[in-house]
């Protein structure tokens, strides 16, 4: 870019366009004229004007980036705390969530269970903990139970295995839903196994299950190992107890009645 002095208004634009798109700064080249005539109406300083400029491109920034994190999370529906009905279930302690919501238990490394019938707001707390946790600049992934053992024998079979649980093993939190659901045979038993246990201890694993934990003795039917996978994820680790109440006839409920008096 050749470089002048005295630029008429439309070169100016033209050659900010052309240094924006140099410098990959898209936000910055849709805002600066709108920018740069509020700045003018408001007598801004020049470097008031370009903290202004800066910020709303690093804002934008951290937002694709954020959404970049929730696509490649794989959740299968948009779901968040705030959508989260806590008087349609009052087992759900709210204070509990919003502790979590900070992720410090992500950042620990500490796992997290999710216990009660099906209904019952389990499905919808394990991805909403797991947005925040990618919005807030964590790696997460979340997979069913079944697809998760069917993927891992699937790498055995191929003798993949280790490349896969290495892949599991990189994001910063693993949700896995709807585990119980199934009767694990001694070899997919023992690859879930694998991923719930020897995964680094920076990493976080977030369990949503139908079934308490003395039930999953039907999933691992090796009682042995089935000790071993809750002793690691209840050792330092939150259980939240969603209860036998379906929160989703209770939730419709309340909004039908909400909308009746409106």
């Amino acid at each position: 870019m050749t470089r002048k002095r005295g630029l008429t208004e439309e070169a100016a634009t033209a050659s900010i366009n052309q240094a924006c798109r140099m410098l990959r700064l898209p936000t910055i080249r849709q805002q600066f004229k709108d920018q740069a005539d509020g700045a003018a109406r408001e007598q801004m300083s020049y470097r008031a004007f370009l903290t202004e400029l800066l910020m709303a491109e690093c804002d934008d920034r951290a937002r694709r980036r954020s959404e970049r994190r929730i696509r490649a999370a794989a959740f299968p529906r948009e779901k968040s705390l705030r959508a989260f009905d806590f008087d349609a279930n009052p087992n759900v302690d709210p204070a509990t969530v919003n502790t979590l919501a900070t992720c410090e238990w992500v950042k620990k490394g500490e796992p997290l269970c999710l216990i009660g019938d099906s209904g019952t707001g389990k499905s919808h707390l394990l991805i909403a903990l797991g947005t925040e946790a990618a919005m807030q600049g964590f790696r997460v992934r979340y997979v069913l139970a079944t697809k998760l053992v069917n993927e891992l024998v699937e790498a055995a079979d191929d003798k993949q295995l280790s490349k896969t649980i290495a892949r599991y093993g990189r994001v910063d939190l693993l949700c896995i839903d709807e585990l119980g659901y199934m009767e694990l045979d001694r070899r997919g038993a023992e690859l879930l196994f694998h991923v719930l246990t020897e995964r680094e201890e920076k990493n976080s694993v977030a369990i949503a299950s139908n079934e308490s934990f003395s039930g999953w003795t039907k999933t691992f039917t090796d009682p042995r190992l089935c000790a071993a996978i809750v002793d690691r994820l209840t050792f330092n680790g939150s259980i939240i107890q969603t209860g036998t109440e379906s929160y989703r006839l209770a939730h419709t409920k309340a909004l039908a009645e909400q909308t009746a008096a409106d």
